[in-house]
């Protein structure tokens, strides 16, 4: 069991997968550095760092319903 994260996050991630679509990968490193290039959060790496997380788990559960 991992720790929850708040559900801001994964609204936020949602909205920018539908957003960007094909902007983010199921990669975090990739989606961190996109995220860094859209300037969605500017104010904490923290923040940053769980929304990129949110965003690749998202593409990958995308792309393993779409297989």
């Amino acid at each position: 069991m991992g720790r929850q994260k708040g559900k801001h996050l994964h609204t936020a991630a949602k909205k920018l997968y539908a957003e960007f679509p094909g902007k983010f990968g199921d990669n975090f490193e990739d989606s961190k550095k996109k995220l860094n290039e859209l300037e969605a959060v500017t104010y904490s790496k923290v923040e940053r760092n769980k929304l990129a997380g949110a965003v690749a788990r998202l593409v990958k559960s995308a792309k393993q319903k779409g297989e």
